[in-house]
C-alpha cells in the first residue's frame, strides 16, 4: 500500500533541482515553518506554511488557497521555481501533517480539544558547503519528534511520537530519503535559489538614524534613538556620553514591513544626572552596522526639549 509518507518523500526527491556548483560565501539558509490546527479559528487556517531565505519571506502556502505564493521580490523573478510543482509538494506535506496531528490526538484520546502541531526544517550553506541542517516537530508547544541524520532515525520526544516513528520508519528507504533530502536536496534547492537571490540577500541598506526627546511630569527627559530601514538585521545602538556607554532600554530589532528592519534605544536623564554630568560632554547615539564603513555617531541637540534630528548612514 502506498502511504502518504512515501508519496511525500518521492516528491521531495523528484522536485529537487539540479544546480551548478558555484562558490558562495554565506552563510545562507533555507527554512520551512509549518503549523497545523485541529480547530481553525478567525485568522488562523487549519494549515499554514512559510518558507524563508535567510530571514526573508520566500513563499507562503495555506489550506485555503493550496498554492505556493512567492513573496516580493521573488514573485518578480522568472524561473526561480516551478510554483505548480512547489504547490504539489506543499499539498503532500499538508496531508501528512494533518494525518499526524489526528494520530496524536487519537493517542491521547482527545479528539475534541484544540491542539497545535508545528514543524520546522532548515539547511544552511557556507562557502557552498552544507554547514548544518535539522528537522523537528512540536505538539502543543512541546518537543515531539526530531530527525537525527547521524544515526539516521527519527528520535521520539513524546510518548505519542513512538507511533509516529514506527509509521515514518515503516521502510528503511523512508529514513534514507529523509537524510538525503536534508543533507543533499535541501542544500541543492538553496544553491538554485541563490542564483537569483544572492544580490538581494547580500545587500547592505544603511540605517536612517533619528533622535527624539520629551519631558515627563517629574522633569525627567527621555531620549530615544531610532534606526530605520536597515538590512541585514544585526545592528548595535548605544547611548554614549563622551566615551562612556549609558544605561538604556530597548534594543530589540523588528521588521519594518519592507524587507528592512528597525530598532531603538531609550534613555532617561533626570535633573540630577544633568547637573552631575554637565561637564562630561553631550549625549550621542552610536550606531554600528555592516553597511557603515565606521560607526555612525549622532549628537543629541540638547538645547531643544522637543523635536528630532536624523541622518542617513553612508
Amino acid at each position: 500500500m502506498v502511504t502518504v509518507v512515501s508519496v511525500l518523500l518521492s516528491l521531495l526527491l523528484l522536485l529537487g533541482p539540479a544546480v551548478p556548483q558555484e562558490t558562495q560565501a554565506g552563510p545562507y539558509s533555507l527554512s520551512f515553518f509549518y503549523t497545523g490546527l485541529s480547530k481553525p479559528r478567525d485568522g488562523f487556517l487549519s494549515f499554514q506554511a512559510t518558507a524563508y531565505l535567510n530571514d526573508q519571506d520566500f513563499f507562503h502556502y495555506d489550506s485555503e488557497d493550496r498554492k505556493a505564493i512567492p513573496s516580493y521580490p521573488w514573485s518578480q523573478m522568472e524561473g526561480i521555481e516551478d510554483w505548480e510543482n512547489e504547490s504539489e509538494l506543499q499539498k503532500a506535506r499538508e496531508d501528512i501533517f494533518m494525518v499526524t496531528l489526528k494520530d496524536i490526538m487519537d493517542y491521547y484520546k482527545d479528539t475534541e480539544g484544540a491542539h497545535t502541531f508545528q514543524g520546522m526544517f532548515r539547511c544552511e550553506l557556507r562557502n557552498n558547503k552544507s554547514s548544518g541542517a535539522f528537522w523537528r516537530y512540536a505538539y502543543d508547544g512541546r518537543n515531539f519528534i526530531e530527525f537525527n541524520k547521524e544515526i539516521p532515525a527519527w528520535v521520539p520526544q513524546d510518548p505519542a511520537a513512538l507511533n509516529t516513528k514506527q509509521k515514518w520508519e515503516a521502510e528503511k528507504v523512508y529514513v534514507l530519503r529523509a537524510k538525503a533530502y536534508l543533507e543533499e536536496e535541501c542544500p541543492a534547492m538553496l544553491r538554485s535559489y541563490l542564483q537569483f537571490s544572492k544580490i538581494h540577500l547580500d545587500r547592505q541598506d544603511p540605517p536612517t538614524v533619528s533622535i527624539t526627546s520629551h519631558w515627563t511630569p517629574a522633569e525627567t527627559q527621555t531620549l530615544k534613538c531610532r534606526a530605520d530601514g536597515f538590512y541585514p538585521r544585526e545592528i548595535e545602538l548605544h547611548w554614549i556620553q563622551g566615551d562612556d556607554t549609558q544605561e538604556a532600554e530597548g534594543g530589540d530589532v523588528v521588521p519594518s514591513g519592507n524587507s528592512t528592519y528597525q530598532s531603538w534605544v531609550v534613555m532617561s536623564v533626570s535633573p540630577q544626572d544633568r547637573a552631575s554630568r554637565s561637564g562630561s560632554g553631550s549625549y550621542s547615539c552610536r550606531v554600528k552596522h555592516s553597511s557603515l564603513a565606521q560607526p555612525l555617531t549622532v549628537l543629541w541637540a540638547g538645547a531643544r526639549a522637543e523635536g528630532s534630528e536624523g541622518t542617513r548612514g553612508q
